[in-house]
Order: structure tokens, then sequence, then C-alpha cells
């Protein structure tokens, strides 16, 4: 079909209404590694991943060898029977979780995963409220919405699920305390004390919350802010879960999952997105105990078959094997160093945040007053796509141009990318700053 052919279509027999990050849809149609074309032939470098999903690169044949083997052997037979492919990446993730976390229950989606979570964890404590960071995203389902603090995200959300409240996140550029770190002395993370013992009957089941908020635009927190949210937690009898969906498999660098860079260890790790380089797939993991205290029936028809359970597999093993952690932490220094020579350059870059090779870019209209710039952010990727280059975007405001590139790029790659954003902000440039002048 041609472009304009499978647009129709989509507008005809899917729903929601298409939505595109471009004026001009773009049509994927194949890729490589770190290089994506569209059905008119355009080559793109990128910089996204399917949304913090292709870790390995798109179609690895060590990845997708696998998948065809797989499934000239056996497709699916259902997760009542097990299987050598499922047993095998439980396996491996026993081997790479931190501290006792060693069984894992497989689903479809980091929603399925969120959930299941916080159903285990109102399981194993008896108690039934969570609590949540603002600005965080947890998924689709009712209790997923519930748990995400995007009003953006929560429009579809009619009847909100019960026991989830929402405390201040670690929002440094916009704090929402006025304050500025180091000297602030992280007062944002004192605020789930309050709100445990303000919004909740004080005995929570579980602390939920991204070690980098991904929607939320790589909201990073400082180095102390999960050890004393842990210690809290802790104190008032929760669990910790640490959803894994976007931080996990190498993404931050040096270290499986991104909760680790903080230096806790948490009760229990959601993940999804980059475990399978593209294949669906949910994950719950937590310590032996906490799973024995599951009751009652559940079953997940797809979670763990065999095809995607070989993809997981071998996408970890591809991460381990070549290092990936250590590249995403290099190659991220040498990225976020390109990205800050940008920020010194364009006054509409406020802030640069991030961790490895999960960076990104918050666009304002003025740097003392913090507005945000929308039609700048999407002006900027606009002209990453005519120079070849697809970027993401996020954040409450639909102002912060979210990058997570394969783990496996080099150092070439980034030059590249980074020659094409300065291109986009110089092309920019003249119009922010005539809008600058009408303010």
């Amino acid at each position: 079909m041609t472009k304009d052919e499978i647009l129709k279509k989509h507008k005809q027999y899917l729903f929601p209404s298409i939505s595109t990050y471009y004026a001009d849809p773009l049509v994927t149609d194949h890729a490589s590694m770190q290089h994506l074309w569209d059905v008119e032939g355009n080559k793109y470098l990128d910089f996204f991943g399917g949304i913090v999903t292709i870790s390995v690169g798109h179609a690895n044949p060590r990845v997708t060898g696998k998948i065809k083997a797989q499934v000239d052997k056996l497709q699916h037979a259902s997760t009542v029977f097990p299987n050598e492919a499922v047993v095998a990446l439980a396996e491996k993730i026993a081997q790479i979780t931190p501290g006792e976390i060693s069984q894992s229950f497989f689903s479809n989606s980091g929603t399925e995963a969120n959930e299941f979570a916080v159903q285990l964890a109102r399981m194993f404590t008896g108690r039934f409220e969570i609590v949540a960071l603002r600005h965080g995203y947890s998924g689709r389902s009712q209790l997923a919405q519930s748990m995400t603090a995007h009003g953006t995200w929560r429009k579809s959300l009619p009847v909100p699920a019960p026991g989830v409240v929402h405390a201040m996140n670690a929002y440094c550029y916009r704090c929402p305390l006025g304050k500025t770190y180091p000297s602030c002395e992280v007062a944002c993370a004192k605020d789930v004390e309050a709100v445990i013992q303000t919004s909740t009957s004080g005995q929570i089941a579980a602390f939920f919350a991204e070690p980098i908020q991904g929607v939320g635009g790589f909201i990073t927190p400082p180095k102390e802010y999960f050890k004393i949210v842990f210690k809290i937690v802790k104190d008032y009898g929760g669990l910790f879960i640490s959803d894994e969906v976007q931080t996990g498999w190498g993404r931050t660098g040096k270290r499986w999952f991104g909760i680790e860079q903080w230096e806790v260890t948490p009760d229990i790790i959601t993940a999804a997105k980059g475990l399978g380089n593209g294949v669906p797939i949910g994950l719950t993991a937590t310590r032996p105990e906490i799973a024995a205290s599951f009751k009652g029936m559940h079953i997940s028809t797809f979670g763990g078959n065999p095809v995607t359970s070989v993809a997981a597999k071998a996408t970890i093993d591809i991460i381990e094997e070549d290092r990936l952690m250590d590249n995403a932490d290099t190659v991220g220094r040498y990225y976020r160093d390109g990205l800050e020579m940008l920020k010194g350059k364009y006054d509409v870059i406020g802030d640069v945040r991030g961790m490895g090779l999960m960076q990104a870019i918050e666009l304002v209209k003025d740097r003392t007053t913090k507005e945000p710039a929308p039609e700048a952010t999407n002006q900027f990727m606009e002209q990453c796509r005519k120079g070849g280059l697809l970027v993401g975007k996020g954040g409450l405001f639909g102002n912060v141009i979210r990058t997570s590139p394969p783990l496996n790029i080099t150092k070439s790659d980034v030059d590249e990318a980074i020659r094409i954003m300065d291109q986009a902000l110089m092309a920019i440039s003249p119009a922010m700053a005539g809008a600058a002048s009408r303010s």
C-alpha cells in the first residue's frame, strides 16, 4: 500500500484517531539496528527506539534468529504448560536482579506488570493504600491510570481506582517547593511521609515509582532522594516497587536496573519495553516470600510464551556479552556533553537531564521564567525529522525532548544526532527570538 492508502485505512479502521508527532505522519516500513526507513524510502537515525524499547537495535539478527527458530519449533501451547524457553529466561533474570529478587511472573506489557505488582503488594502486606509520585506514568488500565499523575493521561479515566495517593516528585528544574538543590536538603522526599500521614491510614501497602520518570520527561532525582524515601516507606510498613519499564536492562548505564543507581534494593521490580527489544512482554519480579503470598488463580495467556521468552533472553544475553551497559554509560556521557554544548549555545534549552542513554532536554520560552515551549518542541522535532533524526517528546507541558537510542550506538551516531539537533535548533531560534520579543 502507498502512504496515503495506509493513512486512510488507519483512520477508518483504528481508534482513537491517529496520534502523530508530526504534521505529516511518518509511516514506517522497515528498520535495521539504529536506523529506520519510512514507506517513501527516507532513512532516519532512530534516537527514540520505539519509545525506550529497542535495546539492542532494530531487527537485530541475534534476536530475530532466535525468534525464527522458536516459531518453527513451538510458538504457543499455553503458559499452564512449562517450557524450556520461559524457564531459561526466568533463571537468567534471577541471576541479575538485585537483592533476593528471584521469582518472575510474565505478562504482555508494563501496564499488566505494574497492576500485578500492586495486587501482590496488597496481598503480602494485607494493606490497600499505594503512594505514587506526581508526574509519574504507570500505564493504561484503570489502576495504572489512577497511579499516573498526568492530567493528559487521565482524561480517559472516568472513575479513578481507590487507594492511590500522590506525593511530590523530585523535579529539581521545576521544584514544587521553590527550592534549589542541594541547599534544599531534598525536602521533596519528606513529602512522602507527609502524604502517608495525611492522605492514608498510615499503613501503606507500597510505594510505587520510576527511578527516572519516563513520560514525565526523564525527570531524574538527586542521588539522595530514593534512599530517604526508602526509609520512610519501610518505617510505615510498605513495600518498595521500582517501575523499570523504561529504566531497566542497562538503559541508565553500568547497572541492569535504574534503581541500582540510587543504591536502593526494591521489594518488587516491574519491567517491559527494552526487555523484549520490540517483542511485547511484561515482568513482575520479587522475592520468594512475597511471591508465595499470592492467593487464588492468576494467568496471563500469552505471558512468557516461548517466542517472547527466547527474544527476551537473547536481548539480555547481547546486553551482557557486548557490555552494552558500559557502552550506555560511556557513549551516554559523550552524548550528554553534546547536549550540554547545545544548551550553552541555545537559550531555548532550559534543562538537560537523564542518565546513560536516557537523555532529555526541556525547551522553554525564557530561562528565567521557565515558561514551557511546546510549540518550539514540535518545531524542533519537525526539523530533526527533516534532517534524518527521530526523537520523542514528553513532560506535563509537552515541552521535553526525550531520547533513548539503542544501547549499542556509537559516538559517531551521537555526533550525527548532535549535528542534526544543532541545525534544528538553529532553524527554530529566529522564531523563538520573535516570540520572546512579542511577549
